[in-house]
């Protein structure tokens, strides 16, 4: 675990490539997790959603920030599949579950978000999820549901830790690629949002600070011998 005394204050003390701002090119990595009632994110309830902000200390390296999590209300309509409660174990009719509404889940956690843009300056959030394709239609859809404009993550570019994990660790289950890289993972406790976000930042963290110790980041210098590319 990174030492968070290791933080400074000052981001002028920082050498740039320490940076959050400089790290993903402007982006701030936010872990997601959503438990849904299905796989069509169009008519499928979304049950659950946690996110886990990611940090950097003084010396570049990655962690995990704090994890906002949130029990949601079946939107009017929606579809829940009982084998997916069967696989989640989430029981979205129990009397003591504090859930909800899609929209003012997605409020509070947005206002999360764009706090921790502001304090590390970047321009907008970029989900990370493991198979993120899932989790990012999901969140657009419930975005397009509750007519939310103005939305801090990117809405389509991500970082899949599937992706990331087969390529590091040569895993692409999530349980599997924490075991190999160390992380602890109990699967009485997987499938809730809250407990796989938090484990699937973990895994970022290994994977991005362990290309950072095998010389992989800061980059090279670069021969000035073409033209930048435009950052449109």
């Amino acid at each position: 675990m990174t030492d968070v005394s290791n933080v400074s204050d000052n981001p002028e003390a920082q050498p740039i490539e320490h940076l959050m701002e400089n790290r993903f090119r402007g982006y701030l990595p936010v872990v997601i997790d959503i438990e849904t009632g299905g796989f069509n994110a169009a008519t499928d309830a979304m049950l659950e959603i946690a996110a886990t902000i990611i940090k950097m200390d003084d010396q570049g390296n990655v962690f995990c920030g704090e994890t906002y999590s949130y029990h949601v209300r079946p939107f009017e309509g929606a579809n829940i599949d009982p084998a997916a409660l069967e696989f989640t174990g989430i029981n979205p009719d129990h009397p003591l579950r504090p859930s909800q509404n899609e929209d003012v889940v997605l409020g509070d956690l947005f206002k999360h978000v764009r706090a921790e843009l502001k304090l590390v300056s970047c321009k907008r959030a970029i989900m990370v999820a493991h198979n993120a394709a899932f989790d990012q239609g999901f969140l657009n859809a419930a975005l397009l549901r509750c007519d939310i404009k103005r939305n801090p993550f990117h809405p389509f570019s991500s970082f899949d830790t599937a992706s990331l994990a087969g390529l590091a660790l040569g895993q692409t289950v999530l349980a599997k690629a924490c075991y190999h890289a160390g992380i602890a993972f109990d699967n009485e406790d997987a499938h809730s949002a809250s407990y796989d976000t938090q484990k699937t930042a973990e895994l970022f963290c290994y994977i991005v600070n362990r290309w950072k110790s095998l010389g992989g980041w800061p980059l090279p210098p670069v021969e000035k011998t073409t033209k930048a590319p435009s950052e449109d």
